[in-house]
């Protein structure tokens, strides 16, 4: 049994066979045989053995000729390696003694001899783990007989171990088949975290360099509450983690219960519910936790493995969608926010050296007004559906945000000269997630009709980290003094304007969170829909004076680590582990 620590973004426990997709990216068909098989299978390893010694013979003979000896004698080394008794015994005892099938059977052996070669401490020696690595997939390739398994087509149950997934390989992913992943990359605040998190599949990041110790077919328990990821877990530790997953099955079918309950506190006060969604799809799922509303729709999300750029009517397909499934409901719809660790339609030779300080989100629809007033004519189109808001990205001065307001009656002229239905009226709001929009939010206030406070970019900007770089992980933290300080003055602004603020970062989708965000006077939480039911407990269960001491409690400390277990202590004490028995309805 192996133990991992890392980065826990999408909550839930998984348990399932390995799917090593980006150093092995076979699927082992299975991993243990019947006895009378055993002869069948230590035949087709041979065989195997022959097949890849003879290509790497043609290969080395093909290199040689074209390049000469001293190239050649790389896949000379290969093929020494592949022809080591030692190795071949191996592999044969672990099909004879444990049953393994030839494939599980290359993949251990090798993945050892691989660990081996990343212990030393010679560079040269250590490289070497390279060579196995590359023995092993031509084995497997052998065996399974064909090419590396597209994630997107995965038809049984899987835990998937990746070095990295991309937000639009993430968009891929189907719960039913994916049962968690954990990447050795990534970081608490990235679209792929996000993307995890609406798809409410467990997931764990940042766990370093582990993908050598993991063979296709282990099993694998992803822990999304804790961040740790185990390998070949011992028997004690599996049943500890089944009675886990039994548990959270049985806490989502007693939060349910709470659907058609209302937040209100204990002493009446009305917390509005909303959801984040990047998909259509995704607003039924967001009523059925019980949801008041789309407090953010991430219409980016429509350019993840798009081959060409969505269409005026592929974005107004998708956003009718999503205002007819909410109803009267309101749904807010945030323009595109391309760029840094999103989808970005900027060519290859043009990329960004520093994409998150770089053309991203409105700089980078104000730079391609084609591109934005696409969007702004399907958002007008679609507003006549139904309740539908419209959000400004990463704001950051005051002329973006007239800028784009500019655009967008442009964009509403050109309908209404074309005859085209649209609300004349339709509400405008920013998002506000820069240190410069909160320390000049009262400047910015009487330019739209509400906010949102994106914590996610907010505390990378606050805090100067880079909340996709593992090696800076520990810095990112949301319950930073200076993170906290902005985003209280943020809502006291908007509260005494009386212009209406939520928060959609993944702040307010952690229960630890909720009490300190309701003491700053936030009243509107826009959150993963698979966290509205947690939220909305915790917020029946407290009373606003209990929120409000705990805002000065945590506003008195200096230290993360303090504020953390303190929050964490306050939630504890709330026992949410038992039935709902407050008022409220």
């Amino acid at each position: 049994m192996q133990q991992l620590d890392g980065i826990a973004v999408s909550p839930g426990v998984a348990i399932g066979e390995a799917l090593v997709i980006d150093n092995e990216g076979f699927r082992i068909p299975r991993h243990y045989i019947l006895r009378e098989e055993i002869d069948g299978e230590l035949q087709r390893f041979q065989q195997a053995l022959q097949s890849v010694a003879g290509e790497i013979q043609q290969t080395r003979d093909s290199v040689s000729t074209q390049l000469g000896d001293q190239y050649a004698a790389i896949f000379a080394a290969h093929l020494q390696m592949l022809e080591d008794p030692r190795l071949q015994a191996e592999v044969e005892r672990w099909i004879r003694d444990q049953q393994y099938s030839a494939e599980y059977a290359v993949s251990v052996t090798l993945r050892g001899y691989a660990r081996a070669f990343q212990k030393f401490e010679n560079a040269y020696l250590s490289e070497r783990s390279h060579d196995v690595y590359d023995l092993e997939r031509r084995l497997l390739q052998s065996l399974v007989g064909h090419e590396r398994q597209q994630i997107a087509s995965l038809d049984s149950p899987v835990v998937l171990l990746a070095h990295n997934l991309s937000p639009s390989e993430t968009a891929t992913l189907k719960p039913e088949f994916v049962l968690g992943f954990g990447t050795e990359v990534g970081g608490a605040g990235g679209h792929t975290a996000i993307v995890a998190k609406g798809l409410e599949i467990p997931a764990v990041v940042g766990i370093g360099h582990f993908l050598f110790d993991v063979s296709g077919g282990d099993q694998v328990i992803i822990d999304g509450h804790e961040g740790r990821v185990i390998l070949r877990p011992d028997d004690p530790t599996l049943q500890r983690y089944r009675k886990r997953q039994q548990a959270s099955r049985s806490a989502v079918v007693r939060l349910k219960g709470l659907r058609d309950k209302p937040a209100v506190t204990r002493d009446g006060i009305h917390v509005q519910l909303m959801a984040n969604i990047e998909f259509p799809h995704e607003a039924q799922v967001s009523i059925e936790r019980g949801a008041e509303g789309i407090g953010l729709y991430r219409t980016e999300f429509l350019y993840l493995g798009a081959s060409v750029a969505p269409t005026e009517e592929d974005h107004y397909q998708a956003y009718a969608e999503v205002v007819a499934a909410m109803d009267s409901r309101p749904v807010v719809i945030r323009t595109l926010d391309l760029g840094a660790d999103k989808l970005s339609p900027t060519p290859p030779e043009l990329a960004d050296p520093n994409p998150f300080l770089g053309l991203r989100s409105i700089r980078l629809a104000l730079a391609n007004l084609p591109l934005f007033r696409l969007q702004l004519r399907a958002i007008l189109r679609a507003s006549v559906l139904g309740n539908v808001r419209i959000m400004f990205p990463l704001i950051t001065t005051l002329d973006e945000l007239v800028r784009a307001k500019q655009v967008l009656n442009e964009a509403r002229d050109e309908l209404i000269n074309e005859g085209v239905p649209c609300n004349r009226e339709l509400l405008v709001g920013m998002m506000v997630e820069s240190p410069a929009a909160a320390l000049l939010i009262d400047r910015f206030i009487d330019e739209v009709d509400f906010i949102s406070l994106g914590t996610n970019d907010l505390v990378q900007y606050t805090l100067a980290v880079d909340r996709g770089n593992p090696a800076v992980n520990d810095l990112y933290q949301a319950s930073n003094p200076a993170v906290l300080r902005l985003i209280q003055r943020v809502v006291q602004v908007a509260l005494e304007a009386g212009i209406p603020a939520s928060l959609c970062g993944q702040m307010s989708s952690s229960p630890q969170y909720t009490m300190l965000l309701l003491g700053f006077g936030l009243r509107q939480f826009s959150v993963a829909p698979g966290s509205i039911p947690e939220i909305k407990q915790i917020c029946r269960r407290v009373d606003l004076e209990q929120c409000q001491q705990v805002a000065t409690e945590v506003m008195g400390m200096t230290r993360v680590q303090d504020i953390n277990a303190y929050l964490m202590s306050e939630l504890t004490k709330l026992n949410l582990g038992e039935n709902d028995h407050s008022g409220g309805g």
